[in-house]
């Protein structure tokens, strides 16, 4: 069986161990920011990193909707 196409944009993934009231203070920052946890994390790992000097940037976005009819 052939594997399925990786996706170009698709984030990383990996496991991530927390002390139970550091997820627990990041799920009532990301409740009161309209966030999930996952998103919190990211925001707080792109702060820490800006407040360091170190410019991360963004990947691209995935386009979409339906693909204009030339492509």
């Amino acid at each position: 069986m052939a594997a399925p196409p990786k996706k170009t944009n698709a984030k990383k993934a990996f496991a991530l161990r927390l002390d139970p009231a550091v997820h627990a203070a990041i799920e009532r920052l990301a409740a009161a920011e309209l966030r999930s946890a996952n998103a919190q994390i990211e925001t707080l790992l792109r702060e820490a990193l800006t407040e360091r000097g170190i410019d991360v940037g963004r990947s691209a976005r995935p386009r979409r909707g339906r693909p204009p009819k030339g492509e």
